[in-house]
């Protein structure tokens, strides 16, 4: 199969779909791969690593579209890629439809076959392609939002860690997934005061024991989730449906009562947000204020670190990555439940039911 791995061109979006050690997976069991030059430059991987790993470089993005039968990509394409979908290309990369009609409607009309990382699902519902960014993103989320909390950033000037005879200051994560635990642990190593508040009670009995007391746990109710973000510095916003639109925690009203200079960091941007007010951002423009609150929606933000974050995420895509290779796409579908449970669009059909409800549109599964 010729896999084809084009330069990202969202905004500052660093990372690549592809590493030359899988270039050379790849191609040492006789496929080809094309790649874009400079496709890897953000990641400090050079045209010439490709090369010796055995890809072949190609100069413009129109041409690795062109030859790929699977491409391999990190973020959606964008609308400067949409003349280069076409029937029977297979598109392997994050998605993250649900709140993306007018890309969810290119594909189908394009007759694409598209894969999204974020909905590939084992058996226990466990996301094994959105768990590296997913981690990488938990972590940043602390430490972004340590930053705006800083005076001269717009924020309450409060350090996170505190000071002996001074309070540390407090997070409070909406979610108890892989998001969730990343940025408790980051926050609990400051020294924060940290509140984790989920739906799932036996998680967050997993959750209080593994950190032994040094986090807090709420179940998930309107009151619970109104009295802690009205006293955070920091707000983690890291609710997921896989798939499908994330629920609105915080409404107007109550961003409204939360203290003016705090922080709120919604990772859950890429599925809708958790807040009635957020909206995504770029690494460029990364915040905005409403009511006093500082808004982080930046849509890609393992793109800040894509050395760490391209790394990571080939070594969960790589093995997927080579069955649809190996297999071509029905056969490898048929071969691993996981995968098939990340199809979301097969040559003009809508197959992803969350994406379905989100948009109100006919699925077939």
């Amino acid at each position: 199969m010729i896999i084809g791995v084009p330069r990202e061109i969202k905004d500052h979006e660093f990372r690549v779909g592809l590493v030359p050690a899988g270039v050379q997976t790849l191609t040492a069991v006789g496929h080809r791969v094309v790649v874009e030059a400079g496709a890897g430059a953000g990641s400090g991987i050079g045209d010439d690593q490709y090369r010796a790993a055995g890809a072949e470089l190609v100069p413009e993005a129109a041409e690795v579209y062109d030859r790929a039968e699977l491409i391999v990509k990190v973020k959606e394409p964008l609308a400067p890629e949409y003349p280069y979908l076409r029937p029977g290309l297979l598109l392997f990369t994050y998605l993250h439809l649900a709140p993306l009609p007018e890309l969810t409607r290119v594909l189908l009309d394009r007759g694409v076959t598209a894969i999204a990382y974020e909905t590939v699902a084992l058996d226990d519902g466990f996301l094994p392609l959105l768990a590296p960014m997913s981690q990488v993103a938990g972590r940043l989320a602390i430490q972004v939002g340590a930053h705006y909390l800083e005076k001269e950033a717009g924020g309450r000037g409060v350090l996170l860690a505190g000071v002996p005879g001074v309070e540390p200051g407090r997070v409070v994560i909406l979610g108890s997934g892989t998001v969730a635990v990343n940025a408790a642990e980051m926050a609990i190593g400051l020294g924060a005061e940290t509140t984790i508040i989920g739906r799932n009670l036996p998680r967050l009995a997993e959750l209080d024991s593994l950190f032994q007391g040094r986090l807090r746990t709420l179940a998930a109710n309107p009151r619970h989730i109104a009295e802690a973000v009205c006293r955070a510095d920091l707000v983690i916003g890291a609710v997921l449906v896989p798939g499908g639109r994330t629920p609105v925690l915080i409404d107007r009203e109550l961003l409204a009562r939360m203290l003016p200079g705090a922080v709120l960091v919604d990772v859950s941007i890429d599925q809708g947000g958790c807040a009635a007010t957020s909206r995504p951002t770029t690494h460029a423009d990364p915040v905005f204020t409403v009511d006093e609150v500082i808004h982080y929606g930046v849509a890609n933000m393992p793109g800040a670190v894509p050395r760490t974050s391209t790394l990571a995420l080939t070594n969960a895509t790589l093995p997927y990555l080579r069955q649809l290779a190996d297999r071509g796409v029905a056969a490898a579908l048929e071969a691993n439940p996981a995968l098939a449970r990340g199809l979301n669009v097969r040559a003009g059909t809508l197959t992803n039911r969350e994406v379905a409800e989100a948009q109100g549109m006919p699925f077939a599964g």
